[in-house]
């Protein structure tokens, strides 16, 4: 029983460790294009912002408390951020009707993205966790200049969700200067 006991441990472990990406994409490199499925289900283009800053944000799962908080913070801050020529994209690899449910419930006015077969995920090199049939990708934050370069990075937000927000609002103040 206990060999059984240490092999489900492992599987278990395994199963969550994070799938092998590509390295992510690092401040000076041309922010990669994409076009993605929101919440109303429309498609919304990389492109569509050129000319602002773009705060691409990945998170793992819709209605969960790290992304729930880290959306909140965002949707608090949306006015400065919108001040300052910037907007928000968050992206997972959930649905459009599950980030429609989402930003229902928690009355969110920015776009979430939906990237079920991870193909933004992955080009921006955000590691995936496998956890039997549920993917999700890890917490990063590209900041996206008005000329389409990513300036910063932050690759593990979890440590600090509840700053992250204003971080990346002192980012765009700093380099925007």
């Amino acid at each position: 029983m206990k060999k059984f006991a240490i092999l489900a441990a492992v599987l278990v472990a395994l199963a969550a460790a994070p799938a092998f990406a590509a390295d992510p994409l690092q401040p000076g490199t041309k922010a990669p294009g994409f076009t993605l499925p929101s919440q109303s289900d429309t498609p919304i283009s990389l492109s569509q912002y050129r000319g602002k800053w773009v705060v691409l944000y990945f998170y793992p799962k819709d209605m969960t408390p790290g992304c729930t908080l880290e959306a909140h913070n965002f949707q608090r801050d949306l006015s400065k951020f919108t001040a300052a020529n910037a907007v928000i994209l968050g992206v997972s690899l959930d649905t459009p009707q599950s980030h429609a449910t989402f930003c229902t419930k928690e009355s969110l006015t920015f776009k979430l993205l939906a990237d079920p077969k991870h193909k933004v995920v992955d080009e921006y090199g955000v590691p995936v966790r496998h956890f039997g049939i549920v993917n999700i990708a890890e917490r990063e934050t590209f900041l996206i200049n008005p000329q389409g370069e990513i300036v910063k990075v932050w690759p593990d937000v979890d440590k600090d969700i509840a700053s992250h927000s204003t971080q990346v609002l002192a980012a765009i103040k700093a380099d925007g200067k």
